[in-house]
């Protein structure tokens, strides 16, 4: 999960079922006149949906390059918008499937399909991007770059969802002739899931004549800010606003500054709060400032950090991703989450147009603590965070198994709204 602000680059499957012209003779409850199989939820087969995914994804072969393919881009860690290797290597094992993409997309980005390339669409994402973090974890494949660490999982996550490339890759052929927390936990949740996360940036000027003193708007300011979450907000929906940089003056005590900086965050789960909490941010300083007879420029939309919307689950697609995890992990191994204050680009795939969700879709985590061999579990952006890789096929077949079930029900029921 990214816990920070950043806009990260992605790698996208597009499962895209084919024209009704390829069905060839084959009934709608036949694949090449065999009994429709692999569709858990129409047809009532879940162990064969189960066994035939698992069997892909943990075929020896498979799980190890996985591992692998994990263990390279480890080895060479690159920042957002910088990862030039890694992209080549994903599209390198890309052509060795045979799976056609596009590339570059926002400059490093790889969007790959498999299918037709007729509506409906599922698309799964991973990020790819490493942290300037130093990598402190002593082992065979640690970093080779200095100061970049894949501290976040992104490798895993490139690598889980080259795994599922793969699976699906090996299921196109039904595809074609359709008509109509702990290791290996999945945990979501319907809803509000992750906060939203928008930064803040003020510049607060006094005047030279009468002088007034930037200092004082911008204590009091600070000041009021506190109130917004103390005093105007619903205790119950849990924003957060803080002031994390407080920039003014000089070694000269004796000089008043033409000026002051202050910068921050804001959080909160919910989007109405979520995007009045900014205004009412800007407001607030900018009101401040008269009272002090300054004037101020607010910035909520900064280039370097943009705001994260809010990660809030469809109902429809939690309900399946819950129905596919129970599938695959069992139902022991399937956990609500608790909502977190981290917030996660995700969002943006869901939030295309601000309130107005464009896209439905759910996040969810997949644990990667396992007790019997890490001593002491580290959390996402640690230089010592670790990966269990033995989990590594069951997320590449969570991927599959979620594309190619919720394909089938669409195309079993066309009117389905996707």
């Amino acid at each position: 999960m990214h816990f920070s602000h950043m806009i990260l680059i992605t790698l996208t499957f597009l499962l895209l079922p084919p024209s009704s012209s390829s069905s060839s003779s084959s009934s709608p409850e036949t694949i090449n006149n065999q009994p429709r199989c692999l569709n858990p939820f129409l047809q009532h087969k879940n162990d064969s949906l189960k066994d035939y995914i698992l069997s892909l994804a943990n075929h020896v072969d498979t799980a190890n390059w996985i591992k692998n393919i994990r263990r390279e881009i480890h080895e060479y860690p690159e920042l957002a918008f910088e990862e030039i290797r890694t992209s080549s290597v994903i599209r390198r094992e890309l052509d060795k499937m045979s799976i056609g993409y596009r590339w570059p997309v926002a400059r490093t980005g790889v969007v790959a399909f498999v299918g037709s390339g007729l509506p409906p669409f599922v698309a799964l994402r991973a990020d790819m991007d490493a942290l300037p973090i130093q990598e402190l974890v002593e082992w065979e494949h640690k970093s080779k770059i200095d100061g970049k660490m894949h501290a976040c999982g992104h490798d895993a996550h490139v690598a889980m969802l080259l795994g599922a490339a793969k699976i699906l890759k090996q299921l196109e052929t039904e595809l074609q002739v359709i008509l109509s927390s702990d290791s290996g936990v999945v945990a979501t949740r319907e809803g509000e899931f992750l906060a939203g996360c928008g930064c803040f940036k003020a510049v607060i000027h006094g005047c030279m004549i009468p002088p007034q003193d930037p200092i004082l708007a911008v204590s009091a300011s600070i000041l009021s800010l506190q109130h917004i979450v103390s005093r105007e907000s619903d205790p119950l929906d849990t924003p957060v606003v803080s002031v994390a940089m407080v920039r003014g003056g000089s070694d000269d005590l004796n000089v008043i500054p033409d000026s002051v900086s202050i910068a921050g965050t804001y959080r909160a789960f919910s989007k109405k709060t979520f995007y009045a909490l900014g205004e009412r941010i800007q407001e607030v300083i900018k009101s401040q400032s008269l009272v002090y007879g300054c004037s101020s420029v607010v910035d909520l939309e900064g280039n370097e950090f943009p705001r994260v919307p809010p990660t809030v689950n469809d109902k429809r697609i939690y309900d399946h991703v819950i129905r596919v995890s129970n599938l695959i992990v069992g139902e022991g191994n399937v956990e609500i989450a608790p909502v977190f204050m981290g917030s996660e680009d995700f969002a943006f795939y869901m939030d295309m147009d601000g309130d107005d969700v464009k896209i439905p879709g759910c996040m969810a985590f997949l644990g990667m603590k396992n007790r019997s061999i890490l001593h002491h579990q580290h959390s996402p952006h640690s230089p010592y965070y670790t990966v269990d890789e033995d989990v590594l096929p069951t997320g590449s077949a969570l991927h599959a198994a979620f594309a190619y079930t919720y394909l089938l029900i669409l195309t079993s029921h066309p009117s389905t709204d996707h």
